[in-house]
């Protein structure tokens, strides 16, 4: 029986083959881990940590985020439009002002999430300095962690790095709040450092292109400190580096259900030290699932660009959409890449701040053009989706839609788009990371039905 399950699983395969062969075990391991997927509603498994209606499973309180994507009225979610809070303040509201005061905005929604309230000039100020003060990685860090051990992959080299500053810390194992506010604010510092050294490393050693590492400037943004360590001449527009800082902003903190939070939390949770648990942040959003889904968008859009002649044409884009609704086109998933979100329902306010900069953006690089194809799609998919699916359900574009694209112009590679979202998101951890040290106190340990029926033991000589 097993033989032929395992043929079954690999057709063609040699069933004779020995007990040691790697491909027959992996053949048992799709045999006693399949679980029938009506067991899930048997037991009432929240899979996914989800409700039956869509909404999430709550397993916390916090006070750093809260998104709000619906209301619920009589078991029934009603959409309304999306918003985004930190520690209360509305996101829109951070990034309004921040431009109507010609002055960058991220250092300012760090401090606001890791302390709980926004900064006076003094405060804001003191604090931009201290985070540009501790940019420079430790003495031979980059030589020893970086240079001499490059990956391929960015965010591999950023999980691994930020486990190698424990061995820099005179004092990694201390959890009083004040050591790991100090290991905090260092990792929020030191991330665009890192990313940027990663990433040359891995040009200069897999892609034999030229080596180039500056040294990070005490006075900039977090944007200006990335664009000027990536850049072999170091220099950007104004508007670039407010495009980013933007993009820093919205991507900060996302409530504490998000995938890579819940990580850094439920790892707080056991009393480890800071770097495993932001490690494990790190982890978690590097999936396709989580933090790679604007790659997964800007692989689309090159697809509908080669496919759709004229750009223009509303009809033809639309039935372009059908069909990879349909799943006869592109990856044929049957997705649309950046369309839908798990709370937003009629707008994701991330996405509406970030596509009014787009426009900036694509106006002065001459992408106007590729924009207004963005702008077509997120206008047609609603109609198409429920043409093709018979659903009235509200789809809304995502902040994936247009991070990609904004990147894109920016003139930053997809290998660094999942990393920029890491050096924006780490504060988000942070915060929620203290939050847990002050108000936790208790291992995150959830349960799990095991559904495996008892066996007796068989003796090895008995065994056929």
């Amino acid at each position: 029986m097993q033989n032929m399950l395992y043929y079954i699983a690999f057709p063609g395969a040699d069933i004779r083959r020995g007990p040691m062969d790697m491909q027959y075990h992996l053949g048992k391991i799709f045999e006693n881990n399949r679980i029938e997927e009506d067991l899930y509603a048997r037991y009432d498994v929240k899979r996914g940590l989800r409700n039956a209606n869509g909404t999430g499973v709550v397993v916390g309180l916090t006070r750093v985020g809260d998104v709000h994507g619906y209301i619920m009225d009589e078991g029934e979610r009603v959409p309304v439009d999306g918003k985004l809070y930190y520690r209360g303040i509305d996101v829109e509201a951070l990034v309004h002002h921040a431009q109507q005061e010609n002055r960058y905005g991220y250092e300012e929604a760090v401090y606001l999430l890791m302390f709980g309230d926004l900064p006076t000039k003094k405060e804001l100020d003191a604090f931009t300095a201290y985070l540009g003060e501790k940019r420079p990685l430790p003495d031979n860090f980059a030589e020893d962690s970086i240079m001499k051990a490059p990956s391929p992959n960015i965010m591999n080299k950023l999980a691994r790095s930020v486990l190698a500053c424990y061995a820099y810390d005179p004092n990694p194992e201390d959890l009083s709040p004040g050591n790991v506010l100090r290991q905090c604010l260092e990792l929020i510092a030191r991330f665009p450092t890192i990313v940027a050294y990663s990433y040359m490393a891995k040009k200069h050693y897999y892609d034999r292109e030229s080596l180039f590492i500056h040294t990070p400037s005490a006075n900039g943004s977090t944007a200006e400190t990335l664009l000027s360590l990536i850049r072999p001449d170091q220099k950007f527009t104004r508007l670039e580096a407010e495009v980013l800082d933007l993009a820093l902003i919205i991507h900060a903190e996302h409530g504490g259900g998000n995938n890579s939070t819940f990580a850094v939390r439920v790892i707080t949770s056991t009393d480890t030290d800071t770097y495993s648990a932001i490690a494990a942040g790190v982890g978690s959003l590097k999936g396709n699932k989580h933090g790679g889904a604007n790659i997964k968008v800007m692989g689309m859009m090159e697809n509908i660009k080669a496919s759709v002649k004229d750009w223009s044409d509303e009809e033809e884009v639309a039935a372009y959409l059908a069909k990879l609704l349909k799943g006869e086109a592109y990856d044929r998933t049957g997705l649309i890449y950046g369309q839908g979100h798990a709370v937003y329902t009629l707008s994701d306010p991330r996405a509406t701040l970030l596509r009014s900069k787009a426009q900036d953006l694509a106006a002065a690089k001459g992408f106007e053009k590729e924009y207004q194809l963005y702008r077509t799609i997120e206008h047609l998919v609603p109609t198409v989706f429920q043409h093709v699916k018979g659903s009235s359900k509200p789809i809304c574009t995502n902040v994936d839609f247009y991070s990609g694209f904004v990147y894109k112009m920016l003139g930053i590679p997809e290998e660094l788009f999942t990393p920029l979202f890491a050096i924006s998101r780490v504060a988000g951890w942070c915060a929620h990371r203290m939050e847990e040290i002050v108000a936790g106190g208790r291992i995150i340990r959830p349960a799990n039905k095991c559904v495996q029926p008892r066996r007796a033991y068989v003796p090895l000589a008995e065994r056929g």
